[in-house]
């Protein structure tokens, strides 16, 4: 088995950034599901007693596994965890494509209501309030108004999503992770879950691909996040067909 700490980074698959002392960066992937489950019981240590935590990472990265997966760490060492997903806060379609259903700039400033996932989930939690989980329904292209919900005060929020670091979101959570990962290989991923085109140079990912590229030029999200992962290694389940 593998041993990882991540206090240090002799021989180990993580180590501390010169750049910022608390910042921690994985210097290869999750591979095995040992190795993987060793990194999430570390990386769980890692996080506040209560808060915010995103898990940012372009399509494709892993992200909803990820977390999904950590979620089950920390509910089995009996922390309150309260899962949830920017893509439940899209805009609709006609919001979405107003620059054109092509457009990566679109992509990048049209795709999600930044100001209902604020004031409807991450403002009110926050504060301890009641706050939803969700403001749009993507299969309907309907606006939905779920039931409030309340977590303990000891609850972390632990949210999955792309363009989790933009400049309205990044100042807002007591951690994030940015999972970092090829366009090679999220594409790839994406080609098996989705059926879609596997070339990340496809006219038909042109929308996506670049306005994923928008954001990480932007943002650099890898910069602002707490906790950067190198998560190229990581075998996603295969899910197409269904």
């Amino acid at each position: 088995m593998t041993s990882l700490s991540l206090s240090h980074g002799s021989g180990v698959p993580w180590k501390r950034s010169h750049a910022s002392p608390v910042k921690l960066v994985a210097i290869c992937g999750i591979v095995d599901q040992v190795t993987r489950t060793d990194a999430l019981d570390e990386i769980a240590d890692l996080l506040p007693p209560q808060g915010l935590v995103a898990v940012d990472g372009v399509d494709g990265a892993g992200k909803t596994t990820f977390c999904d997966d950590l979620a089950a760490v920390l509910r089995e060492r009996g922390r309150e965890v309260v899962r949830a997903s920017v893509d439940d806060f899209h805009h609709p379609q006609s919001v979405r494509w107003r620059r054109g259903k092509s457009s990566p700039e679109g992509f990048f400033l049209d795709s999600f209501d930044y100001e209902r996932f604020i004031d409807r989930l991450l403002t009110p939690f926050a504060q301890g309030l009641p706050f939803q989980r969700a403001s749009h329904d993507l299969e309907t292209d309907e606006y939905v108004d779920p039931p409030a919900e309340v977590a303990p005060p000891s609850a972390l929020l632990l949210v999955d999503g792309i363009f989790l670091h933009r400049d309205e979101l990044a100042g807002r959570w007591d951690f994030s992770v940015f999972l970092d990962v090829d366009f090679a290989v999220s594409v790839a991923r994406m080609a098996v879950r989705d059926g879609s085109p596997s070339d990340p140079d496809d006219p038909r990912n042109r929308r996506y691909v670049e306005g994923q590229r928008l954001y990480l030029t932007r943002c650099d999200p890898a910069a602002r996040a707490s906790l950067v992962i190198d998560h190229n290694a990581h075998r996603p389940p295969n899910r197409y067909p269904a």
